[in-house]
């Protein structure tokens, strides 16, 4: 996990309202940022920061709080921005899920499943197919095992390449993220 320090939901939500809210990246992909998103929060998707981190940090500051459904994915971008330079960085603490759980605001789009919700449908089916075929098809379950080793991997290693795959999905990428664009709204100039 990430040693950056978090920050609560509620404490958040305070200092939007208090009109003291530090810089809000959002690292989700543009799907799951559409669908829901903290106002003011800029959407910065991690593939994205991790490839233009050099370019970004001239534009941002030490008062950020970087944010994903949980905190894994911000706390990845939190370890790829102290790397590049920009230390002393913040988490949402639970991610949007906490954000919403507080019974803060949120601009909400199109509805769609989130990225966790997709890889357990994907593992799951891998797993339930291969059971089913490998009663007829020696050997078959051993997919559904590489699928079980790999959730554990992922778990254990705080990865998902399921997770990476599904979010190369058009209906996960939605238009594509430019970095002119986000450094624009960061207020930089390109």
């Amino acid at each position: 996990m990430s040693t950056a320090p978090s920050l609560t939901a509620p404490v958040l939500h305070r200092l939007v309202q208090e009109g003291r809210a530090p810089r809000l990246l959002d690292v989700r992909t543009p799907g799951e940022f559409r669908t829901a998103h903290i106002p003011g929060s800029y959407n910065v998707p991690l593939d994205t920061l991790r490839q233009h981190r050099a370019e970004l940090l001239a534009h941002l500051d030490e008062d950020v709080v970087l944010v994903c459904r949980s905190g894994q994915r911000a706390a990845q971008a939190e370890r790829a921005l102290s790397e590049a330079g920009l230390p002393h960085l913040r988490v949402l603490e639970g991610g949007i899920v906490a954000w919403e759980t507080a019974g803060a605001p949120l601009n909400r789009g199109p509805e769609r499943w989130d990225m966790e919700r997709q890889v357990r449908l994907v593992a799951g089916s891998i797993v339930l197919a291969t059971g089913v075929v490998g009663v007829f098809v020696p050997g078959a379950h051993l997919i559904g095992t590489a699928v079980g080793a790999g959730l554990t991997y992922a778990a254990l290693s705080n990865t998902c390449a399921m997770g990476v795959l599904l979010s190369r999905l058009p209906y996960n990428r939605g238009p594509r993220t430019d970095l002119r664009t986000v450094i624009a709204e960061l207020g930089g100039t390109v």
